[in-house]
């Protein structure tokens, strides 16, 4: 299967939510190219961005996990870059 460059941006209002998130993560930790989570205290919210090599089907199924936790948003975004290397020139 085709493999995909994308973006995860998840938006975490309910806390209690954080410790399956992270299990869910870890199950799809070799598609995962990196991962930034910025706390915000002012709204009580934290939000994270994951940045994933992954089949499509694979982000599909990560991003629609973690939105079915509860207080936890998603939005995907895909790359329009193909499985090719680059071309040198």
């Amino acid at each position: 299967m085709e493999s995909r460059v994308a973006l995860i941006g998840v938006i975490i209002e309910n806390h209690n939510s954080v410790e399956e998130l992270n299990r869910i993560l870890h199950q799809y930790a070799e598609y995962i190219i990196g991962r930034m989570g910025v706390p915000y205290p002012k709204r009580g919210i934290s939000v994270i961005s994951i940045a994933l090599d992954a089949p499509g089907d694979e982000i599909s199924s990560l991003s629609g996990k973690l939105g079915m936790l509860p207080g936890v948003s998603t939005k995907t975004i895909y790359s329009k870059i193909s499985n090719e290397a680059p071309k040198e020139g």
